[in-house]
C-alpha cells in the first residue's frame, strides 16, 4: 500500500500576471485576489505591500527600507492516485524567495506559508455538516481529519518533496474569534511576543493530525497575533530573514482578509479577543468578494467528494488502515 500515491510538484510565478489555473481552489487567497477587473491593481498593490513589510521588519543595515523584495512561487502538487494515471489537486503553498539588492543575492525562503487542499474543504464544508445534520448538539466524527492528515505526512516525508524543498514547511494562519489569546513574556526578536490561547481549537487539532504544531506570536509592527504552524522547532529552524519572509507574506493576505484583526486601529493587549465585527479598523486598497469566498468552500468539498473521496473510497480505506509513519 505504500506505493498508491505517486506525487507531481508544479510551481509558477506569483507576481502581477498570474493567472489561476484550473486546478486551483478560488478561495486560495492569492488566486482570489487575481479576478476581475482589478486583478493586475489587486496583485501589483498586495506584493507591494510585502515588500514593505519585509524591508520595515528587516531594518538592519537597510536604511532607506528598500534593499529587499520577495519573491512569490505557487507550489502546486498534484496526487496519481493507485497508477491510475488520473491526477488530483493535492495542495497548493506559497515559496519565499528573498531577493537582497545590496548583494544580488536570491535567498531561498520558507514553503508553506498559505495552505489550500480540496479535502480540508471536503472535511469542514461536506463532512463536518452531514455528521451533525439534525443533532442537537455538535459534535466530531472519531476520524475526523485523519485521511488528510496521514496525505500530508507522506507527502511531506516522500522523496519528491525532499528533492524539491531543504526545510519542512511553514503555514501561517489568522487567530480564532472564539478564543482568547493572552501575551507572555516569551520575545522573539523578528516574531515578537508569544500569546497562548485560552483552549484549543478544531483547526488546531486538525493541523495536529498533520503532524503540526502550532504557536501564536504578534511580530513587531504588527496589531494581532499570527498562528503558525510547524514541525521542529520554529525558533531555531528557521533563520531571521525567512521567518520575516513569511510574516510579511501572510500578514498582507490577512489584512486584506481579515481587516477586522489585522488591520485594526488598536493593537492587541495583554488579553486579546479577535473580533471579526470589530469597525474600528482601515481597509486596503485591494478588491475581493468574501462572500463569494465564503459560499465557495462548499463547492470546493463537493468537488473532492466527487473527483477524490468517492471514486477511491476503498483505496483511501485500505491505505489510511495500513499507513504508519
Amino acid at each position: 500500500m505504500e506505493n498508491q500515491f505517486t506525487f507531481n510538484i508544479k510551481n509558477i510565478r506569483l507576481d502581477e500576471n498570474y493567472h489561476p489555473s484550473d486546478s486551483t481552489r478560488i478561495t486560495t487567497n492569492f488566486a482570489n485576489l487575481a479576478r476581475g477587473e482589478s486583478r493586475q491593481q489587486n496583485l501589483r498593490n498586495a506584493l507591494k505591500m510585502i515588500n514593505n513589510s519585509f524591508n520595515a521588519l528587516a531594518f538592519w543595515d537597510n536604511p532607506k527600507a528598500d534593499r529587499y523584495a520577495v519573491e512569490l512561487e505557487i507550489i502546486s502538487v498534484e496526487m496519481d492516485i493507485a497508477a491510475s494515471g488520473e491526477s488530483f489537486p493535492s495542495i497548493e503553498v506559497l515559496k519565499t524567495h528573498i531577493i537582497d539588492h545590496q548583494t544580488n543575492e536570491r535567498i531561498e525562503g520558507i514553503v508553506g506559508n498559505n495552505f489550500s487542499s480540496y479535502v480540508r474543504d471536503y472535511d469542514f464544508s461536506v463532512l463536518l455538516g452531514e455528521h451533525n445534520k439534525g443533532q442537537s448538539q455538535f459534535s466530531i466524527p472519531d476520524d475526523f481529519g485523519e485521511l488528510h492528515g496521514k496525505l500530508f505526512k507522506y507527502f511531506v516525508n516522500s522523496k519528491a518533496y525532499q528533492q524539491h524543498f531543504k526545510k519542512l514547511p511553514v503555514i501561517c494562519l489568522s487567530v480564532s474569534d472564539n478564543k482568547t489569546y493572552y501575551r507572555t513574556e516569551n520575545q522573539h526578536p523578528v516574531l515578537g511576543f508569544e500569546y497562548q490561547p485560552n483552549k484549543s481549537s478544531l483547526t488546531e487539532q486538525y493541523f495536529k493530525k498533520m503532524g503540526l504544531q502550532v504557536r501564536y506570536f504578534m511580530p513587531p509592527q504588527s496589531v494581532a497575533p499570527l498562528a503558525f504552524y510547524f514541525f521542529g522547532d520554529l525558533l531555531n529552524d528557521y533563520s531571521n530573514l525567512e521567518l520575516i519572509s513569511t510574516i510579511s507574506t501572510m500578514e498582507t493576505f490577512q489584512k486584506i482578509y481579515r481587516p477586522e484583526i489585522y488591520n485594526a486601529n488598536a493593537v492587541a493587549g495583554n488579553c486579546y479577543q479577535p473580533n471579526l465585527r470589530n469597525q474600528d479598523h482601515s481597509l486596503t486598497q485591494i478588491v475581493y468578494d468574501r462572500e463569494e469566498r465564503n459560499k465557495l468552500a462548499i463547492k470546493q468539498g463537493r468537488f473532492a467528494e466527487e473527483h477524490f473521496i468517492k471514486p477511491y473510497q476503498s483505496v483511501l480505506e485500505q491505505w489510511s488502515a495500513s499507513y504508519a509513519l
